[in-house]
């Protein structure tokens, strides 16, 4: 009888794995969780649409060919005389005389895929405002006339990219702070912890009415509000991984061996501590955002004008019949949520080294 060579791909599947880096073992562990590895792509598909959100919703068209010339108005204002009109005033490319003007004698205009901005107010809609969505209005309109789905998209990337900020802001205050609380240890300790106890318990929602009452609002003033208590929670996380890694031989290796504190911290024992920094990344994002909402919601948040989830929010609240402010804003929301919640549920997962070898 013939002899056969078992084949082993279990060993070699972990030869494989075990020849790649902890980083990119880690990644190939997050693909594997579907659910959070399309959250991500669809979350950076959602992001990018929002960057580029003057290319897709827009009063002004991209490219307009006009008596021979060609002019782009979205880099540059154009008054009605330019195309035939009367004023000497910047063109509202939604006046029918205007879209007349751009579409006769071989004349013609690109315009974006939704034709109104933020601010445009629809001036030409059939029923009041705030209307149901039509052909024109997609979502509808807000109680002002402004486009709903204009108003969601620049809406979701000013939200997002306020939630990028606080939370790099956050995790820098986080890590450094912890850092040195639990390298240093003992009294220096000591006195962070005795502060953060205090910072920790003064009243946030009240502060923030007090600063909106004395200063003008701004999403910098903002940023800033939520930037003094948004890293404690973060650096108790830092502080505990510090202490432990702090005791660990590689740690007292290089002590012995003369290298300072600070290229300790920043060399040695930080990458080793980042694992619930990342972890916790999509939940301070998604706290962040939430955050931003709620105080546009009451109206202490972005200035007046500034397109935002909250305020479209409280429209939906004061105006029941409009049905499609508050269903479309909730589902931007829930939509944003869920995205994050799967990612940072992947992501945890994949940094757990309890599944190293899985």
């Amino acid at each position: 009888m013939g002899s056969t060579t078992p084949s082993l791909p279990a060993a070699s599947d972990s030869a494989a794995s075990a020849s790649l880096s902890p980083s990119r073992r880690a990644w190939l562990r997050f693909k594997r969780n579907r659910q959070g590895y399309w959250s991500l792509w669809l979350f950076c598909a959602l992001v990018l649409v929002s960057l580029c959100a003057e290319l897709v919703s827009n009063d002004k068209p991209l490219i307009v060919r006009y008596e021979g010339q060609t002019y782009f108005p979205m880099l540059r204002d154009y008054s009605e005389k330019t195309f035939g009109g009367d004023f000497d005033t910047p063109t509202d490319y939604l006046d029918p005389f205007i879209q007349q003007r751009l579409s006769a004698d071989g004349n013609w205009a690109l315009y974006t895929l939704n034709r109104y901005g933020p601010n445009t107010l629809n001036y030409f809609a059939k029923s009041p405002n705030p209307s149901a969505p039509t052909a024109d209005n997609w979502l509808g309109t807000d109680d002002r006339g402004r486009d709903l789905l204009a108003q969601l998209l620049y809406g979701f990337r000013v939200s997002v990219l306020f939630g990028l900020a606080l939370t790099a802001t956050g995790v820098v205050l986080g890590v450094v702070t912890g850092a040195i609380q639990g390298f240093f240890g003992g009294k220096t300790d000591l006195a962070f912890q005795r502060f953060i106890e205090i910072w920790g318990s003064m009243p946030e929602l009240y502060l923030l009415i007090i600063f909106s009452a004395v200063f003008a609002p701004s999403i910098a003033l903002l940023l800033i509000l939520l930037s003094l208590f948004g890293w404690m929670g973060l650096s108790d996380y830092v502080r505990a991984e510090f202490l432990r890694n702090r005791q660990l031989d590689y740690v007292k290796a290089a002590r012995a061996l003369g290298v300072g504190n600070w290229h300790i911290i920043w060399r040695h024992i930080l990458p080793n501590s980042l694992t619930p920094v990342v972890t916790f990344l999509p939940f301070r994002m998604s706290a962040a955002i939430l955050a931003l909402t709620s105080l546009d919601f009451l109206g202490l948040g972005v200035p007046p004008g500034t397109p935002s989830l909250g305020e479209l929010l409280s429209q939906g609240k004061n105006s029941i019949d409009a049905w499609w402010i508050s269903l479309s804003t909730f589902a931007v929301l829930v939509v944003t949520l869920l995205l994050l919640t799967f990612m940072g549920d992947a992501l945890r997962d994949a940094l757990d080294p309890r599944k190293a070898d899985k």
